[in-house]
């Protein structure tokens, strides 16, 4: 395996690790969530990353891919994409998961 492959076969794993490792400690922390979506899906939504248009300063752009996954079961990845592809997700807000009046909340 070339060094440059083998680098970023790295990277990727890193990448689909960090989602793992946030939407666990999302669903954790939360006591409420499903992290099996998150943790089986991380190496497919890490690969589909590189394939997306989006434009985390132009939500609204019209050209813009969209994805769709389950609003319950899937949340704290989706959450997790969000704050590593750039959009106003913080570390903070991820740490609220949730949580009454976040910003990722069921009933704010």
């Amino acid at each position: 395996m070339s060094k440059d492959l083998l680098q970023n076969k790295t990277l990727l794993e890193k990448q689909a690790n960090t989602i793992r490792f946030l939407a666990a400690d999302m669903v954790q922390k939360a006591n409420s969530g499903h992290p099996g979506a998150p943790m089986g899906m991380a190496d497919i939504v890490t690969i589909l990353s590189n394939h997306l248009k989006l434009d985390p300063t132009n939500s609204s752009w019209l050209n813009r891919d969209r994805l769709v996954f389950s609003g319950g079961h899937a949340s704290s990845m989706v959450y997790s994409l969000l704050h590593l592809w750039g959009f106003d997700v913080s570390v903070e807000d991820l740490k609220q998961f949730r949580q009454t009046n976040s910003k990722n909340s069921r009933t704010s």
